[in-house]
């Protein structure tokens, strides 16, 4: 939700002392914000304070891996990237410094140290007060993760610059959500990255709960799987009536015995079946293969996963036509909307795991800030681009299997030559003709840094060797007994029997054996730069084939008319076919479209394809008819707009659906819960005073909020006819909220 301040258009810096974003509030209200700030302070303090300790307990006090008695290798594999530098036993030393478990003092310098050294502009911003301690699991979560140093702060300071412009309440989890769009903006290739490994750990798991005999059982799955999930438990417990003269159950506990009978007594219960509602949003980019985020219940889903889900509620194909142009795999960028879709759509738990009953699809960007990133390839991707070499056509098997199923001999050959010049260069290989074993490599080549001669110190020591062998000692022999034993123990006593060659020959033939060993490790590290910047390469040639792709092009279009312009035939005939899916099977209602503001996002309007096409035409038979052959006139023909007023206390069905597609969340300052499907819109001025039921009388809340905006002493609430809302407690603080834009 876009909030802003009702006194002024201060902004807050993170490393600047800064009043609260509301104001102060005087008397006791106002010592609670001091001691909020002051708390945040500590924190920093605190976090910069057990960095400092934890640099001086390093990890290499500790034995080492493979060292008798050091820590396991499971545990310390599992064990956090930021902690491996910092002695294990620093843990139990900050835990009784500070009273804490060895858990909850492990996290505590974990916390610490990626505060200090991957989030230093947060450590700020807790020090001025912009932030507080709430705020920092989301910044921690989404934020530090990022690999790339330079693009985590640039994420990390937009974040911070956007709290300090809002200039009004910013909870914690509106952090989060914005967190969550503009690292899947910017770092859309690692997003993709985190949701396919979330995915494989989707599973059940079971902890004990505080009370004794209590349990919790956890589901971890995708989003809309879980709001499916959810929803259809949800009707399951209203459907249930409690015995006369029984205990009143509440819904959780209603919740919960229909999922005990569901699972544990299949088929013999007497729940009807039910449908979850589902709200899925989609902008016009999206819908044609774009990269932006989608929405399943207001929140953030990959685009993907949004085209998917509409597509298999309406009934149509979810891979369709266009795929290889529409389907490619890749995170949001962000951008304000402009024109988009709605749809609704219901379906049964047993229709599909993600069961919807209503689908949105909304919004088209403009003005969006284009750049350019590498993405993820499949090997075979990488290879594609490699040193010019191209692929063959897509068969069983890896990519050597398929060149040796398509090309002749000779052509498989030279392809496989190729290949291997690109990824390791043209040295030869160990023991093959033309390999060095004694002599290093041309740094600048390897770029593995200076050569270090192994045979340098017996120079300095006056010690004459050619070629490994001591002048004035005959060569050993290979067969030499005497050679292998001492060769096999790797030294022998000085005041022994010297080795069949002489001391200095057994000393020459170690050096000889430890520089082929240096130099076959500097072999296989150039190769591995080889093929890092090979994969750069692979990666950079990747991006700019699917920039000219249509599914690019459309991404990169600043409205929803230039992207359905730029979009292939069948991506626009197969968008017609999902809005003009009508209602029935898994869809509760005909898809919608939100066409809104394409600078502020605002929505101006809610309607559907046969409306919008209705309104593109002059109204003669023969155009209502092929609307898309009407070139006349419509200059005084009535255009879209918000569903008028009516005379009713509870608004119509298109009244309705626009108030609550214009909010969606509740309007209340901080408050994020989803304004209640039964409910809740209310009246700014109430109806019996004769407040109309229209749009701009009209705004969501949630059950708690409706209740204090009509019971709280001293409060005000104030609706502009923009939908803006601005909320004045009782001690003078005000804050203004705004519809969320698209």
């Amino acid at each position: 939700m876009i909030d802003c301040m009702g006194d002024g258009g201060r902004t807050s810096t993170p490393g600047a002392e800064a009043a609260p974003t509301v104001g102060w509030a005087s008397g006791p209200l106002g010592v609670v914000q001091a001691a909020d700030r002051e708390i945040a302070r500590q924190v920093a303090v605190r976090a910069r304070a057990v960095a400092a300790f934890a640099a001086s307990r390093p990890a290499w006090t500790d034995r080492q891996q493979g060292e008798r008695g050091a820590m396991s290798a499971e545990r310390w594999a599992a064990r956090p990237e930021v902690l491996r530098s910092v002695s294990e036993w620093a843990t139990p030393e900050l835990a009784i410094a500070v009273n804490l478990t060895q858990q909850a003092a492990q996290d505590l310098l974990q916390e610490s140290l990626t505060l200090v050294t991957r989030l230093p502009g947060t450590l700020a911003a807790l020090e001025s007060g912009l932030l507080h301690r709430g705020h920092l699991w989301h910044l921690l979560d989404k934020v530090a993760p990022i690999a790339d140093d330079r693009l985590r702060a640039e994420v990390e300071a937009d974040l911070l610059a956007w709290v300090g412009r809002r200039q009004t309440v910013t909870s914690p989890a509106q952090l989060g959500d914005k967190a969550r769009r503009v690292v899947a903006r910017r770092d859309a290739a690692a997003a993709g990255r985190r949701l396919a490994r979330a995915l494989k750990e989707r599973g059940i798991s079971i902890r004990p709960e505080r009370a004794d005999g209590m349990a919790a059982v956890t589901v971890v799955c995708t989003l809309p799987e879980a709001r499916a999930f959810y929803a259809a438990l949800v009707q399951c417990a209203e459907a249930l009536v409690d015995e006369p003269g029984g205990p009143v159950r509440t819904r959780g506990q209603k919740m919960v015995d229909a999922l005990v009978d569901l699972v544990l007594r299949p088929g013999k219960t007497d729940l009807p079946p039910v449908q979850a509602l589902l709200t899925i949003v989609a902008s016009v980019h999206t819908a044609l293969g774009g990269d932006q985020l989608g929405e399943v219940d207001g929140m953030a889903v990959p685009a993907e996963m949004a085209r998917q889900l509409a597509r298999a509620f309406a009934g149509l194909d979810t891979t369709p036509s266009g795929a290889e142009d529409i389907t490619t795999d890749r995170t949001a960028r962000d951008g304000t909307a402009a024109d988009g879709i709605v749809t609704e759509a219901a379906g049964s738990p047993e229709d599909s795991a993600t069961t919807d009953d209503s689908a949105v699809t909304t919004g088209s960007t403009v003005g969006t800030d284009m750049e350019t990133r590498p993405v993820d390839t499949e090997p075979n991707d990488t290879a594609s681009s490699a040193g010019g070499t191209s692929w063959p056509d897509d068969v069983e098997g890896g990519p050597v299997e398929r060149a040796a199923q398509e090309l002749s001999g000779f052509d498989f050959d030279q392809w496989l030559q190729e290949l291997v010049r690109s990824g390791f260069g043209d040295d030869p290989a160990p023991d093959d003709p033309g390999w060095l074993p004694g002599g290093p490599p041309d740094p600048s080549e390897w770029d593995a840094g200076p050569w270090h001669d192994p045979c340098e110190w017996l120079d300095d020591h006056d010690h004459d060797h050619d070629n490994g062998h001591d002048q004035h000692l005959p060569a050993p022999d290979p067969d030499s007994d005497a050679d292998a034993d001492a060769d096999a123990d790797g030294s022998a006593s000085p005041d022994g029997d010297p080795p069949g060659g002489g001391w200095w020959a057994a000393a020459d033939c170690a050096v000889d054996q430890a520089g082929a060993t240096v130099h076959a490790a500097r072999l296989a590290l150039g190769a591995a730069r080889r093929m890092v910047r090979t994969a750069q390469k692979a990666d950079a040639a990747d991006e700019a084939v699917w920039e000219v792709s249509t599914a690019g092009r459309v991404t990169a279009a600043d409205d929803a008319l230039a992207a359905l312009a730029v979009a292939a035939d069948t991506q626009r005939e197969e968008l017609a076919a999902l809005l003009m899916a009508t209602g029935g099977g898994g869809l509760a209602d005909q898809p919608r479209i939100a066409v809104t503001d394409a600078i502020t996002g605002a929505l101006l309007t809610l309607t559907d394809l046969p409306q919008l096409r209705r309104t593109g035409t002059c109204g003669r038979p023969a155009c209502r008819r092929r609307p898309e052959a009407c070139g006349h006139d419509l200059t005084g023909r009535p255009g879209l707009g918000r569903p008028g007023p009516t005379d009713a206390y509870a608004p119509g069905a298109a009244l309705d659906r626009f108030v609550r597609a214009r909010d969606r969340r509740c309007r209340f300052p901080g408050c994020r819960r989803r304004v209640p499907k039964a409910g809740e819109l209310d009246h700014h001025r109430p109806h019996a005073e004769g407040g109309g039921t229209a749009a701009a009388n009209l705004a969501g809340y949630c059950t708690g909020d409706h209740r204090g905006k009509h019971q709280a002493p001293g409060w005000r609430h104030d609706l502009a006819p923009d939908g803006s809302l601005t909320v004045t407690t009782p001690t003078g603080l005000t804050a203004t909220t705004q519809p969320p834009p698209y």
